[in-house]
């Protein structure tokens, strides 16, 4: 699904009128996540399982690294994180490459080597939510700011649909509170204008970038 689609479109109508309809905040929560997952499994079902391994993986590392105090044991954690997130995405996005420049290597040295070319599909947005997970591994590790106390907040943080597929990479700090606080906390209609208002300004400075220079 992308967001100049038709498809996008009834997908946010219907998002909106559920959010607004009188929910507990943790019912819109989830509301949100399952649209989430439902906004990444339309391009291909089978590729949220990634999604899913990397968010629970890096909820439980992250909490572990942040109330381990034993230094061994927190290095092996992070490197527990760093090798899941980055051999998933090297696998995904550069196991061809790989595969290639081995196989040129390998003939060069005298040996026949013609593997089978692999037929890898890069999933949509990996790279946008494994370096969203790992920031926030080596945030606990640095302790620089506190752990995701709820998996759902963390899910949604990290599936949340606006910045899954097309970033920005963002931190716990800068998104996790929005998913805390309940809105009627908050000055609502103050809050969605000046939004709106952003989200307006972002938009017109992609079309002014694509006018000036087109891809």
């Amino acid at each position: 699904m992308v967001f100049n689609s038709y498809t996008f479109i009834a997908f946010f109508i219907i998002m909106l009128i559920l959010h607004n309809l009188p929910f507990s905040w943790t019912a819109k929560k989830r509301n949100l996540l399952i649209a989430s997952y439902v906004f990444y499994a339309a391009w291909n079902p089978p590729f949220i399982l990634l999604l899913w391994l990397s968010t629970v993986v890096d909820f439980f590392v992250g909490r572990a690294l942040y109330t381990q105090e034993n230094k061994h044991k927190r290095k092996v954690l992070l490197v527990i994180s760093l090798i899941g997130n980055l051999g998933m995405l090297c696998f995904f996005k550069y196991g061809g490459f790989l595969l290639e420049n081995f196989t040129h290597l390998v003939n060069a040295l005298g040996m026949h080597y013609h593997p089978a070319k692999p037929n890898i599909i890069l999933p949509a947005g990996i790279s946008f939510y494994t370096f969203t997970t790992l920031c926030y591994t080596i945030d606990m590790y640095k302790k620089e700011s506190e752990p995701v106390k709820s998996i759902l907040d963390f899910s949604l943080f990290v599936t949340f649909f606006p910045h899954l597929v097309a970033g920005p990479i963002v931190r716990p700090p800068q998104l996790v509170p929005q998913f805390q606080i309940h809105p009627a906390c908050l000055e609502c209609a103050g809050w969605l204008i000046l939004h709106l208002k952003k989200a307006c300004l972002y938009l017109k400075k992609q079309v002014s970038i694509l006018l000036h220079d087109p891809i």
